[in-house]
């Protein structure tokens, strides 16, 4: 994100000494993507952000996945993979999990994956450990909820509908509030809001559904005294979807940074301070754009006034997005589409490319002469088929495909 912001303590000229009051010189890191060619924040550490005592393997949760043969559109029952009750929780097995006893780092399950992007999901009452995704920039959607996302460069309040965007390598962590519910969207490169959206300097346009005053940054960086820390990073490697799991044993707290500046940040953008683009006719969904990233967008779908022709059909007409896996995850509100179909709260329904999908027959009569919908989705498009991981697996209602021939 091209906006740049600046935190506690820097020097007046980048890569130049910069000394603590008592004259010891602190750390400068240049955290950069795309090999010192794009954006890039500096940031000034008490301690050496690149020393490690030890390494251990960390056994990441499951990551195989299985094709969508035959191919069929799907219904997951999100809320099905964990439960609230530990004495009905199946131990890590194909069953739901404690949510109690679960945290948002270790605990996600596979729901949905390629070689472009994975998305999990997790029932959240614990903090989680120091994290670091080396693979990709992290979208979680706070589905339910609230905490503080701390990390390396400041701490995030979150609450319900903000969506937590982390660049690739940001340590951080997650410190539970209330039971937390993420719906974790997990790229293999970088996201950023929609070119479309942009100045060819980077600032967000006027036709834009947001801008700059709807993100919000972490606060001022702390230093935390702490030894011997532990890291979880997921990174390249060997196992199923190309990725191993590693804890760095590190000698001081990562949390150490008195002060950066740049245009590569974490940062909070509430669904709700999306505006909504409408027609009188129906609007393609792009409209409904809110990042994009390597071979995959994500949209999402907010209460809104709809189509006011006087002949209009508010509903979707049938689509076959033949170019496209269709992700949609339901958050909240009634979706006109899919009444009759068992979708609701927590549903996730999958319209592979190569399968023309739209509302149940019922609908299109129903939603006639409506001029608003409450509902809240976000959909993820992808330009290569997904996979469906265990999470995916387990909680497949194995009807939905049925849901258009009654």
């Amino acid at each position: 994100m091209a906006h740049y912001r600046r935190a506690g303590s820097v020097p007046p000229k980048r890569h130049t000494q910069h000394r603590s009051p008592d004259g010891r010189l602190y750390r400068e890191e240049l955290m950069g993507e795309e090999g010192f060619s794009s954006d890039s924040s500096l940031l000034y550490h008490v301690g050496v952000p690149s020393a490690v005592l030890e390494a251990r393997r960390w056994e990441l949760p499951d990551q195989s996945t299985t094709p969508n043969e035959p191919l069929l559109p799907r219904h997951l029952r999100l809320h099905d993979l964990f439960t609230d009750d530990p004495a009905g929780a199946a131990g890590g097995g194909a069953g739901p999990w404690a949510a109690k006893e679960s945290n948002p780092v270790e605990h996600r399950r596979l729901v949905l994956a390629n070689g472009d992007v994975r998305i999990s999901y997790v029932v959240a009452g614990a903090a989680s450990p120091l994290y670091r995704n080396a693979t990709g920039d992290e979208i979680v959607f706070v589905e339910a909820g609230s905490g503080v996302l701390e990390t390396v460069f400041g701490h995030l309040p979150y609450g319900r509908g903000d969506y937590l965007v982390v660049p690739r390598a940001t340590t951080h962590r997650y410190v539970v509030g209330t039971t937390t519910r993420l719906y974790c969207i997990e790229a293999n490169g970088h996201v950023a809001p929609p070119k479309r959206y942009l100045s060819r300097y980077g600032q967000l346009l006027e036709h834009a559904p947001y801008c700059e005053r709807d993100l919000r940054g972490p606060g001022e960086p702390e230093v935390r005294q702490e030894t011997e820390v532990e890291v979880f990073v997921k990174h390249r490697g060997s196992g199923p979807g190309g990725l191993a799991g590693t804890v760095h044993v590190v000698p001081e707290h990562p949390f150490d940074v008195v002060g950066w500046d740049g245009c590569l940040y974490p940062y909070a953008l509430s669904v709700h301070d999306f505006e909504p683009i409408t027609g009188r006719i129906h609007q393609p969904p792009p409209v409904h754009q809110v990042f994009e990233g390597n071979s995959f967008v994500v949209c999402n779908f907010v209460p809104r006034k709809v189509d006011y022709h006087p002949l209009a059909i508010p509903v979707p007409y049938y689509h076959a997005n033949v170019d496209s896996d269709e992700i949609m995850f339901y958050v909240d509100g009634d979706y006109e589409a899919r009444k009759g179909s068992g979708i609701g709260r927590g549903s996730v329904s999958v319209h592979p490319g190569g399968h023309s999908h739209g509302p149940v027959p019922a609908a299109i009569e129903a939603s006639l002469g409506a001029e608003s919908f409450d509902e809240l989705a976000v959909m993820v498009d992808t330009f290569r088929p997904l996979e469906l991981g265990e999470g995916g697996r387990a909680v497949d209602d194995g009807v939905y495909h049925r849901s258009w021939s009654r």
